[in-house]
């Protein structure tokens, strides 16, 4: 057992047998008059939430939804977004969720793909229906209303004619009588969820609910010092391990939550729903800016942060982290990428009162696998030590031979978080989900006690001279340059070596002056990672950019950067 492992907790979790229904039926009633979500001058409690996500359930029963059926979630951040989906999930049908500003000809296919009869749609994207966007096999939308969040045009016009059954409202759906005595099946799916889709179109990934409550307790019982148990109604609830707790430590019932990560996406989602398993006040905090965001967590002293990198070098970019009040802030996480060490040591500066952590995760693990503890120090570069009942091995190309703890290799990943597959992809599925392992595609290496620590993706690796080139250790090292924020390596083809190392960077704003210095600069730059790594690890190019290209989670698209070479011609 690793020595950095949560003080006094145990090494295993009892999964109880109940889908996310029961999850949300726990918050309501340990939790009744709590504000679960503030979305400007809206606010539900938590009992509030699970009467109305009982009502959009029995509206979309009563409109033939049942178990087994899919509905997308067609949504920006907003309160309602979460009654839709918790009323999806308490129907015993399964949330797609899908990015609703993307065009209609990916948005038809994705909803093709998962089969969606039914979706939630908002005023501000809705237009894309009567732009081709509607599937075979769609029969109805349910009109969202605007909030403070996500104000929708003026003018907006809802496509009344684009649905074979019609267009409702939300509205409609919370005029029923809360449905009752519906127990879902935990091994029914809860999220297909659309994968990030950085080489290709994304898939969906089948999160059972098993899955879903499995990670949702990993995750929960690993940051705030409690273990699940049912109560008399057989609704899930937490109890403190009082010996566990310590000052960062997240409180249930007394936590508050600035949420701007997408909800679409599985950082954003289960990590709401872990929210939710802790009676958390969630502040909806609509499109990001990094002032606003900034002056939100101070106005509501938000006691937690969490985000993707992309958000966390926002942050850092913003003149307002030197004046804001954030001294409330006591846990401070990052996922969707990584994010390198100087950033995070800067983030420790800006944040006083707060541990400041990393993790690790995919959409084909629901999200989490590994986490920096926040009771202690970590080893820099380290992105966390697997969760709760939670294995990791590195295996060598073949799939099947484990590497030497230093040695890099594929991570794999076994536990009770790992999903169901791809949905309607079961020759890609056979390839990726292996005899209760996850092949995730990303290289990493473990060290003595079980630290995790990334290289990058297997596809991102380049071979120089014959010689493996893995991106991170490089970018780690690119930005710990005091003038660099970010970096992206990418292998730029070439007859002779094969693939030669090169940098993009974008420069804090206190150095944009050093791109004047030109080759001078760049040759700096070179330099300070040569210093450090094998000549066949050197970079060769560096190019200063204003801002890499990231999808909607965060994650940089590498394909994007490659194509950059190949459109000028270098």
């Amino acid at each position: 057992m690793p020595s950095a492992w949560p003080t006094n907790m145990p090494r295993s979790l009892e999964y109880p047998e109940v889908g996310v229904d029961m999850l949300l039926a726990g918050a309501a009633r340990a939790h009744p008059h709590r504000v679960a979500l503030r979305d400007g001058d809206e606010t539900l409690t938590y009992a509030q939430l699970h009467d109305r996500a009982l009502r959009v359930a029995a509206g979309l029963r009563a409109r033939g939804i049942g178990p087994g059926d899919a509905v997308a979630l067609h949504l920006p951040n907003t309160l309602w977004f979460l009654v839709a989906y918790y009323g999806i999930l308490c129907a015993g049908a399964a949330a797609v969720p899908v990015n609703p500003a993307q065009p209609a000809s990916p948005l038809r296919r994705q909803l093709a793909d998962c089969g969606v009869q039914a979706l939630f749609t908002h005023p501000a994207n809705c237009a894309v229906f009567e732009r081709g966007a509607v599937p075979e096999g769609l029969r109805f939308a349910v009109h969202v209303p605007a909030s403070a969040a996500a104000p929708a045009p003026v003018d907006a016009e809802l496509p009344k004619d684009a649905f074979p059954d019609g267009l409702a409202s939300l509205g409609e759906l919370l005029m029923e009588e809360p449905l009752r005595d519906l127990a879902v099946d935990p091994e029914s799916v809860a999220h297909l969820q659309l994968t990030g889709g950085t080489t290709g179109s994304p898939k969906a990934v089948r999160v059972l609910h098993r899955n879903l409550v499995a990670n949702i307790l990993q995750v929960g019982c690993w940051r705030s010092a409690t273990l699940p148990y049912l109560d008399e109604t057989g609704a899930l609830r937490m109890r403190v391990v009082p010996e566990a707790v310590h000052r960062h430590s997240l409180v249930p019932g007394q936590g508050v939550f600035v949420a701007v990560a997408p909800f679409f996406h599985s950082l954003g989602l289960v990590g709401h729903n872990v929210n939710t398993l802790l009676g958390t006040t969630v502040v909806i905090g609509g499109r990001f800016h990094p002032t606003a965001f900034l002056e939100s967590v101070a106005r509501h002293r938000a006691n937690a942060v969490g985000g993707s990198p992309s958000l966390y070098y926002a942050l850092l970019s913003s003149p307002a982290i030197e004046t804001a009040d954030l001294s409330s802030v006591t846990l401070l996480t990052s996922g969707a990428a990584p994010i390198d060490t100087s950033a995070l040591s800067r983030l420790r500066a800006a944040f006083p009162n707060a541990a400041v952590t990393d993790g690790y995760g995919l959409s084909e693990a629901t999200a989490a696998v590994a986490f920096t503890p926040s009771h202690q120090g970590v080893p820099p570069g380290a992105v966390g030590l697997p969760v709760f009942d939670t294995e990791i091995a590195i295996r060598g190309e073949d799939g099947g031979t484990p590497c030497p703890n230093g040695d890099t290799g594929e991570v794999w990943v076994r536990g009770p978080q790992i999903a169901d597959g791809y949905h309607g992809r079961p020759e890609l599925s056979a390839g990726q989900f292996v005899d209760g392992w996850l092949r995730t595609g990303d290289m990493g290496r473990l060290d003595e006690n079980g630290y995790l620590f990334l290289a990058g993706r297997a596809k991102d690796m380049l071979i120089y001279k014959g010689y493996n080139v893995y991106p991170q250790p490089l970018e780690e090292l690119l930005c710990s340059h005091p003038a660099i924020a970010q970096a992206a390596v990418v292998g730029r083809p070439d007859p002779v070596a094969g693939q030669i190392p090169v940098a993009f960077v974008v420069l804090r704003p206190p150095y944009v002056h050093e791109a004047g210095r030109g080759r001078e600069f760049l040759d700096e730059v070179m330099a300070h990672v040569a210093a450090e790594v094998a000549p066949y690890q050197k970079v060769r190019d560096v190019h200063i950019v204003d801002g890499l290209p990231l999808t909607p989670t965060g994650k940089i698209l590498k394909t994007e950067l490659r194509k950059r070479w190949e459109d000028s011609g270098a």
